[in-house]
């Protein structure tokens, strides 16, 4: 019985009139050219991630441990400002959520990728990692430990231009908590504290001031010597940034502060040796 089936489906078919069968096509091939100029994807996503080690070798290693990437499972990202930008229908949670992305190729071939929040305000995100050790044949150090980052994301967009082969990267960040310790140096900072440069916790809380703008060109350059080198350009940056807490040997030293933090005109080549 099963080897009547495609004979059946070839009668089937040879039984349609040829002029059915070019009103099919042409149905088929205008329903495709109405494709061009559609919206795009949107892809709505939740996860979490967690990598126990990642490696990489030279001649020695660099391991970085307990890798977690997720939600705060904060609802009191910012406080002063007296809301959750998470919006009031946000659960906390562990998981990287309230995500939106939209991807759309544009008629002359650019590729345009924005990252926005589902719902109102922001996206919450938690980094955070266990040891970093350098691990040589007889020796190892740490040289980063106990990471933890608690930041929001109002937003990141990514766009490949085929004109100039230049991917251009932008974000508006905010870092709410980061803590770590640097053991081989016997230091640690605590609350560590990212946000715009116009942002004031007292006298200007303002929202779409709280947030940093990273702009990044990423593209191929030749280095010195002539050879294709991963490239990555910063226009500028502006921030401020508080530090809670400076510890040496386990003990405060005091805060610090940075008001108005710009770094600019910075240029970066990225090649092996």
């Amino acid at each position: 019985m099963k080897g009547l089936k495609p004979s059946l489906l070839a009668l089937s078919l040879a039984s349609v009139p040829a002029a059915a069968m070019a009103e099919i096509r042409a149905l088929d091939e205008a329903a495709m050219g109405s494709i061009t100029g559609q919206a795009g994807v949107t892809i709505e996503l939740e996860t979490q991630l967690n990598i126990d080690r990642f490696i990489y070798t030279d001649e020695g290693s660099l391991e970085v441990n307990d890798i977690f990437i997720g939600g705060t499972n904060r609802s009191d990202l910012f406080p002063e400002l007296g809301i959750n930008l998470m919006g009031s229908t946000a659960d906390e949670s562990n998981l990287l959520d309230n995500i939106r992305i939209e991807i759309d190729l544009l008629s002359d071939g650019d590729a345009i990728i924005n990252v926005l929040p589902q719902t109102f305000g922001a996206v919450d995100i938690r980094i955070s990692t266990g040891a970093w050790n350098l691990v040589g044949h007889t020796d190892s150090t740490t040289v980063l430990d106990n990471f933890n980052a608690d930041f929001l994301m109002g937003g990141a967009n990514v766009e490949i231009d085929t004109a100039t082969d230049v991917m251009n990267f932008r974000a508006d960040i905010a870092i709410d908590d980061m803590d770590f310790d640097v053991p081989f140096l016997a230091l640690g900072l605590r609350d560590v504290r990212l946000t715009g440069d116009t942002y004031d916790p007292v006298r200007n809380k303002n929202i779409p001031d709280l947030f940093a703008k990273v702009d990044l060109d990423i593209y191929k350059r030749a280095n010195h010597a002539g050879t294709d080198s991963l490239a990555v350009d910063m226009q500028s940056f502006t921030a401020d940034m508080a530090i809670g807490g400076v510890l040496v040997g386990g003990t405060s030293i005091g805060s610090m502060a940075m008001d108005d933090l710009a770094i600019t005109n910075t240029r970066m080549l990225i090649y092996g040796h």
